[in-house]
């Protein structure tokens, strides 16, 4: 379980990391319709966040006193993933592509908060 756990970790760390990379060089205009009603300086603040989530999602592979770190950045990105669910919701997109993909990274989150603080712990 728990290689399956750092496995999963350091996936989603990529990929969120990827997403915080994107979201310092494209503007929140450049991203779908559903979220532009985030400002532009929260959204660079999102993507500081990320970043930031994806060294915590890994440092407790090179530190273990930090394990707490990693759980805790899971349900961080697990909160914004079900944030740009409710904003794609209330936009009125009736597309149900990007709110299946935002479940999915949330319930990836899900599992690792749960294997690290339950199964693992």
């Amino acid at each position: 379980m728990n290689i399956l756990l750092w496995t999963l970790q350091i996936l989603l760390a990529l990929h969120t990391l990827m997403g915080a990379v994107w979201k310092f060089s494209n503007s929140v205009e450049k991203t779908m319709p559903s979220l532009k009603a985030i400002p532009n300086g929260l959204w660079q603040a999102m993507g500081g966040f990320e970043i930031l989530g994806s060294i915590a999602l890994v440092v407790p592979l090179f530190y273990m006193p930090l394990d707490f770190l990693a759980p805790a950045a899971a349900i961080c990105i697990a909160a914004e993933m079900l944030i740009f669910i409710v904003l794609h919701y209330f936009s009125g997109d009736s597309t149900f592509g990007p709110m299946i993909y935002w479940i999915m990274v949330a319930v990836v989150c899900g599992f690792i908060a749960y294997g690290r603080l339950v199964l693992v712990g």
